[in-house]
């Protein structure tokens, strides 16, 4: 062939290949089956990114800033159908040369192919976001959740000049795990929460997994009266515990330019630091992890930590890995006397599968935790919550009053990436007060009561009934419209009495609470509760003990869009589970075995919801 024809069909091959697509700002190149760049051409706050779930190998995009690698992130990129989209921040660079090298996953026969991906033509600029609610038939109405995204542990904590800060574990750029950054909310009153700005973004260390947050009113750290400091785990190849300082109350962090501040030998996380006012220290737990433990340091300036005992291995609930560790210590009602608290979340290994959050009680000397036992000598396994839909649950540090107010996360790791949802993924629970209490048999357990501030919650009664016998026939009463409400209830029952509390619409779906007097169980069964195919796991009838021995049991019962967290006796037992009926549950209904139970009390309240 002439050398000449040659060199000029090699030029049309290249030309072919190398395609260039042209959006709304932005320039996109394909530079091979499964590379592409994409330049930013005209000044926005945000690159606006279609999604598509469906796919599981996430594209690698490196985020090249004048030149020099900004950041790696991971999504997964629309390629037959966008199912949502997010934004990237692009506000940061104003006035920089912004392009994204991104290398997809998905192998493909040539350019050509790859360039017909629906991601690329949606690939566009904007400067506004839009995270108007989509998703109204399951978002709750008063739970906290991120504006968009995904969501798991609740991370640092803190409350300071009237304002509870809770961060979360957050992937911003998908509604499924991954890209691991603090996301923020604040509220002055633990039922409203606005969105802030993302406060700790992954960096050379690693993704940021959970942590805890303190405000150093002493100044130990030396970055400030009353700055706030958090600590957090740094998450790559190993996991490492870095540190981060803010002056600006949370908003911001500045990370410590030492980090890593404390390494181990092998997988560790989710530190959980506090002032122990007994020792004039500080004291650190943190989960070893794999060895199913929790490591106790100390410290005098939350830098320099030393490690001083361990607890757990053997111990408790083994199944799963120990994370998200907390360490309180509350009175025991009627004596000036008090115990502390350790609390391990675990995963799997809860008591009906899945991630579930232990609790050990005992005593602490700044050094060393030792779990009180049965009479045999072996430590007990308490649950904290009864429900499939309860983990990850930490206390806020600082609270005022003394207080100790814990949240937790409202999913399971069995089917969290599964849930009907995809503008969000998961919601915390209720906040709760910690506290303790005595059962029958002289024996601690920590109780979960809801937080004061819920009480504001109820708005207008629809339904009010006092002293009414169930009789064999089924009580009905009819719920808000919207199925959102807190129902009240007391009730009593005689010996081998089942009551059940049924929660059902017009689509024949329906949640039973079950009372069994005999077993002194209280049960929630949601096998029918509404849609429930997208997880084998997700059907389950839960069980919790009432510890109780009268009969005699009081009930608050939180239903929101998605979910149903049911309090029993002040907190003394709980079970949270979601739920995602198609339609809202519109009756409540009481019924008895045997006929001879009663209604001592009973309202139904509609919620007063922002």
């Amino acid at each position: 062939m002439n050398k000449k024809i040659a060199t000029t069909l090699s030029l049309m091959a290249l030309t072919v290949s190398s395609v260039n697509v042209f959006g709304e700002g932005v320039k996109v190149e394909h530079l091979g089956i499964n590379n592409t760049l994409v330049r930013i051409t005209e000044p926005a706050k945000y690159l606006i990114i279609p999604v598509q779930e469906k796919y599981e190998d996430d594209a690698t995009v490196n985020v090249i800033v004048d030149g020099k690698l900004e950041e790696t992130i991971y999504v997964r990129l629309a390629r037959t159908k966008t199912d949502y989209t997010v934004p990237y921040d692009l506000s940061r660079f104003a006035g920089k040369n912004v392009v994204f090298d991104i290398v997809t996953g998905q192998g493909r026969n040539s350019v050509r192919d790859a360039s017909e991906d629906v991601c690329w033509d949606g690939l566009t600029v904007a400067d506004t976001f839009d995270t108007t609610n989509r998703e109204e038939k399951w978002r709750p109405a008063y739970h906290h959740t991120p504006l968009y995204g995904w969501m798991n542990d609740p991370n640092g904590m803190f409350y300071k000049d009237g304002v509870w800060h809770l961060y979360y574990q957050k992937n911003p750029y998908g509604s499924k795990w991954q890209n691991m950054t603090w996301g923020h909310s604040t509220s002055t009153d633990l039922i409203n929460w606005e969105a802030r700005k993302d406060a700790i973004r992954p960096d050379g260390h690693g993704t940021i997994f959970s942590g805890s947050a303190v405000v150093d009113s002493d100044n130990t750290a030396g970055f400030g009266k009353d700055a706030v400091v958090a600590l957090f785990t740094s998450a790559s190849t190993s996991q490492k515990q870095s540190l981060a300082h803010s002056s600006d109350n949370g908003e911001s962090f500045e990370i410590y330019p030492g980090n890593p501040i404390l390494t181990l030998e092998t997988e560790a996380r989710d530190p959980n630091m506090f002032w122990n006012n007994k020792t004039g220290e500080w004291n650190l737990v943190l989960a070893h992890a794999l060895e199913k433990e929790m490591l106790i340091f100390t410290s005098p300036d939350l830098i320099n930590w030393t490690l001083e005992s361990s607890f757990g291995k053997g111990e408790g609930a083994q199944e799963g890995v120990w994370e998200c560790p907390d360490l309180f210590e509350l009175q025991i009602p009627g004596t000036d006397k008090s115990k502390w608290v350790l609390i391990c979340n675990i995963n799997p290994g809860g008591p009906f599968g899945g991630s579930a959050t232990q609790y050990f009680i005992g005593d602490f000397d700044g050094k060393t935790f030792v779990s009180d036992t049965n009479p045999d000598g072996t430590v007990p396994t308490k649950w904290l919550d009864y429900g499939k839909d309860h983990y990850a649950t930490v206390s806020w540090s600082n609270a005022p009053e003394g207080r100790r107010t814990v949240i937790g996360w409202m999913s399971n790791w069995q089917y969290a990436a599964d849930v009907p949802t995809t503008q969000f993924r998961s919601a915390n629970t209720l906040p709760r007060e910690m506290e303790l209490f005595e059962d029958a048999d002289g024996e601690l357990h920590v109780a979960s009561v809801p937080s004061p501030e819920l009480l504001a919650l109820r708005g207008k009664s629809v339904a009010s009934v006092s002293n009414k016998n169930i009789g064999d026939k089924p009580l009905e009463y009819k719920l808000p419209a919207d199925g959102i409400c807190e129902i009240v209830l007391t009730f009593h029952t005689q010996d081998n009495d089942l009551l059940t509390f049924t929660l059902s619409n017009n689509y024949g779906e329906k949640v039973l609470m079950k009372y069994d007097n005999k077993n002194h169980t209280m049960s929630v069964d949601r096998k029918n509760s509404g849609v429930t195919d997208f997880s084998d796991k997700f059907p389950a009838i839960t069980t919790a003990p009432t510890f109780e021995k009268d009969g005699k049991i009081n009930l608050r019962i939180f239903i929101d869009r998605s979910s149903i967290e049911l309090f029993g006796n002040n907190g003394e037992f709980t079970i949270t589970n979601l739920v995602f009926p198609e339609n809202p549950y519109t009756t409540f209904s009481v019924s008895s075995k045997n006929g001879n139970a009663g209604i001592e009390s009973l309202n139904i309240y509609a919620i007063n919801a922002k």
